[in-house]
């Protein structure tokens, strides 16, 4: 059995946004193979089975909002008594890369990206396959968590139909044949570039604020990030929040 998780944050007001690349890719994968099996609310989060070359797989997509992606993975990854590095593979939204590009990587950092670092810290290993969505980089005249929120311009679109056709088709090579495969199949040209530095590159929302695309410091542990990027008011409070699916 495989696990294919969609990152993004639920919800009608985040459908379609640059940051639910993950969400639309599966999406691709659920028409393809599984047209007529239903969303159901299971490891908190919407999922369907799907055959896929023969092989048993359920499609995930957490509603806790992105910052909270581990929680949703590591219960249907325990659940199932599955393998992150060989049986699981989360879909991302990625700045670092143009619109129309994808990338697949069988492990290693986040990259800022807050729904991987939160699985990583949900399975205390940042070793397991993931598949990267260009949306573009952030125009500098706008703040992180604006663009990653908004929704894709036409031009954008019009790059973004075939590259989720892509990831879907890279998603059945993970697999049937697994993440080398994938990777030697589908990733093309130059690594991206690292992400700056969210000190000296993302803006905040407000004084001590966490930038959308990263995790809080130590020093901002009363202070967790939501699904805009903005603060909460305490840790405890927030907690609650979480409880309530805020």
């Amino acid at each position: 059995m495989k696990l294919i998780i969609g990152l993004g944050n639920p919800g009608s007001a985040y459908e379609k946004t640059r940051h639910n690349a993950g969400f639309m890719a599966v999406d691709r994968l659920h028409r393809r193979h599984a047209p007529a099996e239903p969303w159901r609310a299971r490891f908190d989060g919407l999922c369907a089975e799907a055959l896929i070359g023969g092989e048993r797989c359920l499609l995930l997509k957490p509603n806790t909002y992105m910052n909270l992606s581990g929680r949703s993975v590591a219960a249907a990854l325990h659940f199932y008594k599955l393998d992150p590095t060989r049986d699981l593979l989360v879909v991302v939204d990625e700045v670092a890369l143009p619109t129309g590009a994808i990338r697949v990587r069988a492990g290693g950092g986040s990259g800022g990206h807050n729904g991987l670092s939160d699985v990583q810290r949900a399975l205390g290993t940042p070793e397991y396959p993931r598949l990267r969505i260009g949306i573009g980089p952030c125009p500098p005249v706008m703040k992180l968590e604006d663009y990653v929120l908004g929704r894709f311009t036409d031009e954008q679109l019009t790059a973004l139909g075939p590259a989720l056709e892509r990831a879907a088709d890279a998603a059945e090579m993970f697999v049937s044949r697994g993440v080398e495969a994938a990777m030697n199949r589908f990733n093309a040209g130059p690594e991206p570039a690292q992400r700056e530095s969210p000190s000296t590159k993302s803006p905040t929302t407000g004084p001590g604020a966490a930038p959308a695309d990263r995790r809080p410091t130590d020093t901002e542990s009363t202070r967790t990030p939501g699904p805009d990027g903005g603060t909460a008011a305490r840790a405890q409070e927030n907690q609650t929040n979480q409880a309530k699916g805020a």
